[in-house]
C-alpha cells in the first residue's frame, strides 16, 4: 500500500499534458455552444450533446465544471473536425442545479488548477455523482448491478467537514522567486497558489530520495480483529501512502470485516506496499497462520520486510512483479500455493488478465479488491465473472473530496462450478 506516487491516484499537485497528435481538421478550440449538461462520466466531467451548424447529429462533448440537467454556455477546450469528442468547460450557468455552490477556492474553475474536480457542487451530491459513475463502470463493464452509496469516512477534522483540510501530502510546483503553484487541466502550464484548500494543516510536501518517515495506524476495532493494535509502518516520503487520515484504518476494517479471516489462515496480499494489510492479516490469522506480501517496488519491499518483523505467524514480504510471482510459484511459500484469502491493491490499471487467471486457478475462499479506479474494477471484475466467480458485495469511501477519484473494496467469491475438481 505503499509505493512510488507516480503510479497510482493522481492528485492535486499533479497536472496531467494533453497527449501529442497530429490535427484532426479545424480546431474548434473557444468555440462557445449553449448546452443542458448530462450525466456524469468517469474521470470528472459530464457528458454534453451540442448541435453544430453543418452537421446532422450532436457532438458529444466531455465538460468540467457543470452538473447534470443544468442550462450553460460551455467553451471547447479540446477538439477539432475530426474528432470522436471533444473537451470543455462551463462559463457561464443559465439555469444552476440546486446542488451548485460557491468554490471555496479561488483557483478552482475553467482555465485554473486542475486538481479539483467537484468543487462548485455540495459536498453530499458530490458523493451522489461518485455513486453513479462507481454503479454505470460495474453495469457496462462487469454487467453486475449495484446499488450501494459511496460513503464519508472517519477521520476528519472540523473543517473538513465541507471536504476541505484532508490531504496529507501535497506537492506543489516551484516557481520563479520563491512562490508555488499547481497544474491547469490536461496541461503543463502552472497557476500561482498561495495555498490549496484540500491540504491538511500539517501537510506534508514530499520530495524524491530515501528519507523515510513513519505513520501509525489505529487498530480498526472488533468489528473486523478483536483486540487489534495501533501498528507503525516506515514509509518513504516520496512512496506512496494514502493520503486521507481515516483511509487506512477504514481500509483495513472493510478488508478484514469482508474477508472474515480465521485463526490459521494462509493469505496473500498482492500489491502489497509497505505491509499494511499484511500486518493486520497476521494479527488476524494468530501464530498459526501465513502472510506473503508481495510488491514490485523496492524500496516498498524493503519496508514491508521492516514492517512486518515483529509480526505473529509465518510472515513473509518478497519483491517482484505480481504476475510473475503468481506465475512462477515456489512451494516453499503455503501462501501463494494454495491461499485461503487474498488481497488485491493493484496500481490505477488494475491487476488484469494474468493476474486474475492465476487467483481463479488457485481458487482462494475470497478475494478482497481494493480498488482506486472504477473502471479498473469493473474490467476485472468482468474478467472473475467470466471465470464464474461472483460478485459478492462492493462499499465505495469518498476518500478524496472535492476530486473525482473514490475509493472501493470489493468481495469476490469463487461459485461452486468454478471450484477445482479436486
Amino acid at each position: 500500500m505503499s509505493r512510488p506516487d507516480h503510479r497510482r491516484r493522481p492528485g492535486p499537485q499533479r497536472g496531467r499534458g494533453t497527449r501529442s497528435r497530429a490535427p484532426r481538421g479545424r480546431s474548434r478550440v473557444g468555440e462557445r455552444y449553449d448546452a443542458e449538461i448530462g450525466p456524469v462520466a468517469h474521470g470528472g466531467h459530464c457528458v454534453a450533446r451540442v448541435a453544430v451548424a453543418g452537421e446532422e447529429r450532436p457532438r458529444v462533448v466531455f465538460v468540467r465544471h457543470g452538473i447534470p440537467g443544468e442550462r450553460v454556455v460551455l467553451e471547447i477546450t479540446e477538439g477539432s473536425d475530426g474528432d470522436r469528442f471533444w473537451r470543455g468547460d462551463v462559463v457561464e450557468v443559465r439555469e444552476a442545479s440546486p446542488h451548485r455552490v460557491v468554490a471555496p477556492c479561488p483557483v478552482a474553475g475553467p482555465g485554473l488548477c486542475g486538481g479539483c474536480d467537484f468543487q462548485h457542487v455540495d459536498l453530499a451530491h458530490q458523493r451522489t455523482l461518485k455513486t453513479a459513475v462507481v454503479a454505470e463502470q460495474l453495469q457496462r463493464l462487469a454487467g453486475v448491478t449495484w446499488d450501494g452509496e459511496v460513503q464519508p469516512v472517519a477521520g476528519d477534522l472540523p473543517e473538513q467537514l465541507a471536504g476541505l483540510r484532508w490531504r496529507t501530502r501535497v506537492r506543489y510546483v516551484a516557481l520563479p522567486g520563491g512562490g508555488r503553484g499547481m497544474r491547469r487541466h490536461r496541461s503543463h502550464d502552472v497557476v500561482p497558489v498561495d495555498e490549496c484548500l484540500i491540504a491538511h494543516p500539517d501537510a506534508r510536501e514530499p520530495h524524491p530520495g530515501t528519507t523515510t518517515e513513519h505513520v501509525a495506524v489505529a487498530g480498526p476495532g472488533a468489528g473486523a480483529v478483536e483486540g487489534a493494535e495501533e501498528h507503525a509502518f516506515a514509509v518513504a516520503t516520496d512512496g506512496f501512502w494514502q493520503v486521507h487520515p481515516g483511509a487506512p484504518g477504514t481500509l483495513v476494517a472493510t478488508v478484514l470485516e469482508l474477508l472474515q479471516p480465521q485463526a490459521g489462515d494462509t493469505a496473500l496480499d498482492l500489491y502489497g506496499g509497505v505491509g499494511l494489510f499484511a500486518r493486520y492479516l497476521a494479527d488476524a490469522l494468530g501464530p498459526d497462520g501465513a502472510v506473503l506480501s508481495v510488491e514490485g517496488d523496492a524500496t516498498a519491499s524493503d519496508h514491508a520486510v521492516d514492517n512486518l518483523r515483529a509480526a505473529p505467524g509465518r510472515v513473509r514480504a518478497v519483491r517482484g512483479d505480481v504476475a510473475t510471482v503468481l506465475a512462477d510459484g515456489d512451494a516453499t511459500l503455503p501462501a501463494l500455493a494454495a491461499p485461503d484469502l487474498v488481497v488485491l491493491d493493484p496500481p490505477r490499471e488494475g491487476a488484469g488478465r494474468a493476474v486474475v487467471d492465476e487467483l481463479v486457478r488457485r481458487a482462494p475462499r475470497a478475494v478482497a479488491y481494493v480498488a482506486c479506479d472504477p473502471a479498473a474494477l469493473g474490467r476485472d471484475v468482468g474478467l472473475f465473472r467470466a471465470a464464474g466467480w461472483e460478485l459478492v458485495e462492493v462499499r465505495g469511501f469518498d476518500l478524496f473530496p472535492m476530486t473525482q477519484h473514490v475509493e472501493c473494496v470489493a468481495l469476490l467469491r469463487p461459485s461452486v462450478a468454478a471450484l477445482p475438481v479436486v
